[in-house]
């Protein structure tokens, strides 16, 4: 017998309940930093704005809510095609165009403030990677070898182009997001392990490869491979306390902040370590400072919690798009945690990506939000069954 429930009565109210969490956290943090921000920046309330752009971010849940996702299954090459125009809007530098730190990764929206493309694009590329798998699982239900690479062309074939773009930009820390959400719908695709271990030993080996020429050939690696800004980052992680003035200046401050808070934190208000990109990119130094380990802790807490309930969505689904959808937020926002706080504490290059639903931002947060409206809408439309064997 169907269980009739509602679309409202199915909605997960403890993801929503942690997304409340989330948001009274980033407006505590954001509000703290606002003493490290410049000068021409105080006057404006950024905890405030934050919260406004959640309540945005409310009402995009909600018309996401509104549409049925297999009707993102039908447009989604549209919407493909939308993303890219914005895109090559940018490298084209057409009016309203903006370059901030040397990238041109920005719209200028007026009083708005300023619209980040590739946010949205993100999305977009989860929709259209995931009709990409359905539609060759339908048509090769018992595939071959060869259709699993013909299935893994598909998907970096599709991807690649976008990911050119945001390269040329140039935009680092994005280009690593959309390969985490490639990377995470290959490995729920149905593609052979063997070939996804090879792609893995492939990456590392390229890896050791960049780094043997990064020691060996820094000339040209400096001339063909990276740009000057993306050496500095690496330049400031490696050796943080050789670059303390320069490109080691923000990881630095980063690691004293976090650790001077301990296990219990200064308390709300009082930091005393300065950090740059204080209410955006180093969001989590704050926390730490604040609140010590446990506030910290359960920021990450919050973070496993919020993936924890998006897994479940994902197997709990009897649609793949809908699986598929969820695997590719999954891999966006588990990506963009892991990069934050790594770079945060000296474990990856700082890449400039913010902590979702945490760091301001308003382009970004609507993302974020937009992606777990989607998981919404898949857990929403899950029809669960119950079975009962009649017994006379």
């Amino acid at each position: 017998m169907e269980n009739d429930k509602t679309s409202q009565q199915k909605l997960d109210y403890n993801l929503l309940f942690i997304l409340f969490l989330m948001a009274i956290i980033s407006a505590i943090a954001i509000d703290s930093a606002e003493p490290f921000l410049p000068l021409r920046l105080q006057e404006v309330n950024f905890s405030q704005k934050q919260l406004v752009w959640y309540g945005i971010g409310a009402f995009v849940i909600a018309a996401t809510m509104i549409i049925d996702y297999d009707r993102l299954f039908q447009i989604a090459w549209y919407l493909y095609g939308f993303g890219m125009l914005l895109l090559l809007g940018l490298e084209l530098e057409v009016p309203g165009t903006q370059t901030i730190k040397g990238a041109t990764s920005w719209y200028s929206l007026g009083l708005l403030g300023n619209f980040q493309p590739s946010e949205l694009m993100k999305i977009f590329i989860i929709i259209v990677l995931s009709r990409i798998i359905v539609n060759h699982r339908e048509k090769n239900p018992n595939p071959t070898l060869q259709d699993d690479f013909k299935l893994l062309g598909k998907l970096v074939g599709a991807t690649l182009p976008p990911l050119l773009l945001l390269m040329k930009q140039p935009d680092l820390g994005m280009s690593m997001v959309f390969t985490a959400i490639l990377g995470s719908l290959i490995l729920v695709s149905g593609i052979r392990w063997r070939i996804i271990f090879g792609i893995i030993f492939s990456g590392i080996t390229a890896a050791a490869a960049l780094v043997f020429i990064f020691f060996q050939f820094p000339d040209f690696f400096h001339k063909y491979i990276l740009e000057d800004y993306q050496l500095d980052r690496f330049y400031g992680w490696l050796a943080p306390y050789e670059y303390s003035n320069e490109q080691g200046f923000q990881l630095i401050r980063s690691l004293l902040a976090i650790g001077s808070g301990e296990l219990y934190g200064k308390g709300y208000g009082n930091l005393e370590v300065y950090l740059p990109e204080a209410h955006t990119d180093f969001i989590f130094g704050i926390i730490a400072e604040q609140f010590g380990f446990i506030g910290a802790s359960i920021v990450i807490s919050l973070f496993f919690l919020l993936v924890y309930r998006m897994i479940h969505t994902a197997l709990e689904s009897h649609d793949l798009f809908g699986s598929y959808l969820c695997a590719g937020v999954i891999g966006m926002i588990t990506f963009q945690v892991f990069q934050n706080i790594g770079m945060t504490i000296g474990l990856l290059p700082i890449t400039g990506l913010p902590l979702p639903f945490i760091s301001y931002g308003g382009s970004s947060l609507a993302t974020y939000m937009l992606a777990i409206g989607l998981v919404l809408n898949v857990r929403s439309r899950t029809k669960k069954f119950m079975f009962a064997s009649d017994q006379e």
